[in-house]
């Protein structure tokens, strides 16, 4: 007997039927994998085939949010510059949802990058005797950085000194009379004056020229001139350096303030941007951006709703400028991109005479410390990776993963879980390349648990030519983390350190500073902590870290600050580094160990801030250095077992003939052929 024929499908087909009806546009069944394509030629109107591409990224996080609910995204961008106009902000609804996940990354072969700046043409001779050009650009539009042809063009400025000035409450006084012809500059309120000391880098805007009296904006200048190593009392001031940036008439003046051989001026007000290229340079011939973005990317949920599974892969992140320096709070350092912004209602009268190495009214505000911005942020999130891309021509921190919520466009800060950095480059960059964790209370004693950043992954990057402008800025901090892994990176061409982790001199730990209550005062408005901070269990091992600590006398290659229990510091390389400290545990360093390093340099292989002839009080205490290899015999602070301060095995080799297994070492830092 032949089966009854069906006269209508089956439920299954059905369901099929429908599930292909609902698919979103990209895809051929509902709970499969889909693709999104965009590229520079296409259109929002199609549906982001490979045939029929996006032309937006604005289109494509759109297409995104409609598909990743029960299945992975990916979204594929063609060779070419995607200019954006705004910030892409990454909420939840823009990550993989359950256990799924979206990547964002380059088709094959090809090398797409996200730019936040305008190609400017159009030039026309301004002044054929100083060889200066003349651009219209869109009016109100202002940035600190201008690249040409990929490099940092130079603002004008010149080198002073501080036997030409004298400083005053108000700003400072022109003594030298070969400096008389800065007072007709004609446009005062576009320049600054820039200090660098032994760790910091400041900006102070100039608010008129009175006579040969330099005024300068407030709060800026009195944030600049209170604290540590400051604007006019620098702490060591041999080490010390001065300059006035950003006047056209400092066009062709030249100082080792300037890198490069194009100068740039831009008048905002008028939308003038003017560029004097190198002696033979075309113009006409060259590609100049102007940043208009302060942010590329901003990946932030909130507590309740992290961001989770979100990944970039092989994209290029360029053309910003940060322009907080530029505003009357100027840029008042005080390390590692952390400035005072705030102004204090406590700061005495004559804090600009008493308080230039502290003071307690100071000590107010060391909570309250803001941090630079990075071009691509990252908070609230959890399991975000950036694999393969390239951070380059961006005019603050390259990339910033859970900061303060003062330094992210969302406003939430902090609270990331197992973000990784794997195989990037990051170049050219006004900033540190990677600034991870807050300085401010929630950063070291959470009011939330979930606040806490945690597993963080740093590994087989490449990082050279950073901290250009900001020079204060490690190539890689890491502050307050609970579990961080930075490994296997090459680091070069930096002005401040390599690798910096930690962070807060010890005034954050568990029962407080010492040093800081009785000479600083620090804790008559700052609180003493009970319990430890959430920084702990670090490794930094396997890097390769050369031609760092190019400005400043103070840090080191390989840098920590504060308690930091179960860090190890291991086989990492260290050379090229002229006399400058190479492995150096700052003020309240506890429990870390330092195994198996290969150093080389003219200055302390090795340094602790034990402070001191109080070294006795165990501030920094219970660390060990075990098994190094150094060409130089130079060991700063008290190494004494009554603070259980060891160096143990160690070996000189003074003439650099390194054995076998230090060898093993040198060879294999850096980053790996292989790697997740």
């Amino acid at each position: 007997m032949k089966p009854t024929p069906r006269t209508r499908p089956p439920w299954s087909c059905l369901l099929l039927a429908a599930s292909l009806l609902l698919t979103p546009v990209g895809t051929a069944m509902a709970a499969d994998a889909v693709t999104f394509h965009v590229a520079p030629g296409g259109d929002d109107a199609d549906p982001g085939t490979a045939a029929k591409p996006f032309r937006t990224l604005e289109r494509a996080q759109a297409a995104v949010r409609s598909a990743n609910g029960d299945r992975d995204v990916t979204v594929e961008l063609a060779h070419g510059t995607y200019g954006l106009e705004k910030p892409l902000i990454f909420g939840a609804a823009d990550g993989g949802q359950d256990a799924h996940k979206v990547v964002w990354k380059a088709a094959d072969r090809a090398a797409p990058m996200l730019s936040g700046g305008i190609q400017v043409t159009g030039w026309t001779l301004f002044d054929a005797e100083n060889g200066i050009y003349v651009a219209d650009v869109p009016k109100g539009l202002d940035s600190r950085q201008l690249w040409i042809d990929g490099v940092a063009a130079d603002r004008p400025a010149i080198e002073i000194y501080h036997h030409d000035i004298a400083f005053n409450s108000k700003g400072f006084t022109l003594k030298n009379p070969k400096l008389a012809w800065v007072a007709d500059i004609r446009q005062p309120g576009r320049m600054e004056i820039e200090a660098t000391g032994i760790f910091t880098d400041r900006y102070s805007p100039v608010e008129r020229i009175e006579g040969r009296d330099i005024i300068l904006k407030q709060p800026a200048w009195d944030n600049n001139s209170w604290g540590y190593d400051t604007l006019n009392r620098p702490f060591m001031p041999e080490h010390s350096r001065l300059f006035l940036v950003n006047a056209p008439e400092f066009f062709g003046k030249r100082s080792e303030w300037h890198r490069n051989q194009n100068q740039w001026y831009i008048d905002p007000t008028a939308g003038k941007l003017y560029v004097k290229p190198w002696q033979d340079g075309d113009i006409n011939q060259m590609s100049v951006v102007l940043p208009r973005l302060e942010v590329l990317v901003a990946i932030g949920g909130t507590l309740d709703q992290p961001v989770r599974n979100l990944e970039f892969q092989g994209l290029g992140f360029s053309h910003t400028s940060w322009m907080g320096p530029s505003l009357p709070t100027g840029y008042a350092n005080q390390q590692s991109g952390s400035y005072l912004k705030e102004v204090s209602p406590l700061r005495p009268a004559d804090a600009y005479e008493h308080c230039g190495w502290g003071c307690p009214e100071f000590e107010s505000m060391r909570q309250k410390w803001h941090q630079i911005p990075g071009a691509v942020q990252v908070s609230a999130a959890q399991n975000i990776v950036f694999r393969g891309n390239v951070f380059s021509q961006l005019g603050q921190i390259g990339l910033g993963i859970g900061n303060d919520d003062n330094a992210h466009l969302t406003g939430v800060g902090l609270a990331t879980d197992g973000v990784q950095v794997l195989r990037n480059r990051f170049a050219v960059i006004a900033g540190g390349a990677i600034m991870a964790g807050g300085v401010r209370l929630d950063a070291h004693h959470p009011t939330d648990a979930r606040l806490v950043n945690r597993n963080l992954t740093i590994a087989d990057n490449i990082v050279t030519d950073v901290a250009r402008d900001y020079k204060d800025n490690a190539a890689i901090l890491a502050t307050y983390i609970d579990t961080a892994s930075i490994l296997h990176n090459d680091i070069s061409d930096a002005n401040y350190d390599g690798i910096a982790i930690g962070w807060g001199w010890g005034y954050n730990d568990a029962g407080g500073n010492r040093n800081y209550r009785e000479n600083q005062k620090g804790y008559l408005h700052n609180p003493v902590f009970d319990g430890p901070t959430t920084l702990r269990n670090m490794m930094v091992a396997g890097n390769r870290i050369h031609g760092v600590k190019k400005w400043f006398f103070d840090g080191g290659a390989i840098y920590n600050l504060s308690a930091n229990p179960g860090t190890v510091i291991r086989n990492n390389h260290i050379f090229d580094i002229a006399d400058r400290i190479a492995i150096y545990l700052d003020e309240g360093s506890k429990h870390i160990k330092i195994e198996g390093n290969v150093v080389e340099t003219d200055g302390y292989w090795l340094n602790a801030n034990t402070v001191g002839k109080n070294f006795a009080w165990g501030i920094t205490a219970d660390n060990v250095a075990t098994g190094n290899w150094h060409n130089s015999n130079r060991i700063g602070g008290r190494w004494r077992p009554e603070i259980a301060m060891r160096i143990e095995d160690t070996h000189l080799i003074a003439d650099r003939d390194w054995p076998a297994a230090a060898q093993r070492i040198i060879d294999q830092a850096g980053p790996r052929a292989s790697s997740p």
